[in-house]
């Protein structure tokens, strides 16, 4: 696929990204209703870009940008990220995603606090039913709204974070091992929501620690070493095996 299609059908173009000093630049497209993998061994470099296409780290060079052809937007930080159709969820949801002293409705609510304003003030039926339109979607098991977050079972509370992410109604989902620490039943439902995403046309980029996950989902892989794009693999080519080749520089 070349690098203008992404741009041309609302993709994300990633273009001569440097993502560490002496690094071979990275060009990839993602497309609308694509999954890209981002596969490597730990610390070479697939979370660092994905934190990138985030806006959570800045490049050593190139861009990243948003949108089509003629109305592009370029990624310079999170913030443009997420008003320019970016979400991220992050790899520890405990340290990083969770609010652990709020409620439920309260960590699922706050990415989308200036649509739930009416008049300058914070609609609560607005956010209620934000919230249960994501709860039906995603299968939540929570006591109530108001229950504290650190009462739901982790796979649940992963559930409230990717409702959070989905509620900003983004172009691109960028997920950081998403379904680390959740449970065997969590992984399915995750895996038919993602699948479901795609098909609706949102582009996603799955950041994953185990291989067989990324073969289910993804149509093609990235596999990074030493801070490059070692290999990119898809079709009949990508299997668990080509993947480990790939990650340790040997010939699959």
């Amino acid at each position: 696929m070349a690098d203008r299609t992404a741009l041309d059908f609302g993709g994300l173009a990633v273009r001569e990204l440097v993502i560490a000093p002496g690094a071979s630049p990275i060009t990839q497209p993602i497309a609308p209703g694509e999954i890209v993998g981002l596969a490597g061994l730990d610390g070479h470099g697939q979370e660092l870009f994905l934190k990138m296409l985030a806006g959570l780290e800045p490049p050593h060079g190139g861009s990243i940008e948003l949108g089509s052809s003629d109305a592009s937007r370029k990624i310079t930080g999170f913030r443009k990220a997420v008003a320019s159709g970016i979400a991220y969820l992050p790899r520890d949801r405990r340290a990083n995603g969770i609010f652990p002293t709020q409620s439920v409705l309260d960590n699922f609510a706050v990415s989308t606090l200036s649509r739930d304003t009416r008049l300058g003030l914070i609609s609560p039926s607005a956010r209620k039913a934000r919230y249960d339109l994501y709860r039906e979607k995603l299968s939540i098991v929570a006591p109530r709204p108001d229950a504290p977050i650190t009462t739901l079972s982790g796979g649940n509370q992963q559930k409230v974070l990717l409702a959070r992410a989905l509620a900003l109604e983004p172009a691109i989902l960028l997920l950081n091992d998403p379904t680390r620490g959740v449970d065997v039943a969590t992984r399915h439902v995750l895996y038919d929501v993602f699948r479901g995403l795609a098909s609706d046309g949102m582009g996603l980029v799955i950041l994953s620690s185990e291989i067989e996950e990324i073969l289910l989902l993804c149509q093609r892989v990235l596999v990074f070493r030493e801070n490059e794009v070692a290999a990119e693999i898809s079709g009949d080519a990508l299997t668990t095996d080509s993947v480990i080749s790939a990650m340790f520089g040997r010939a699959a």
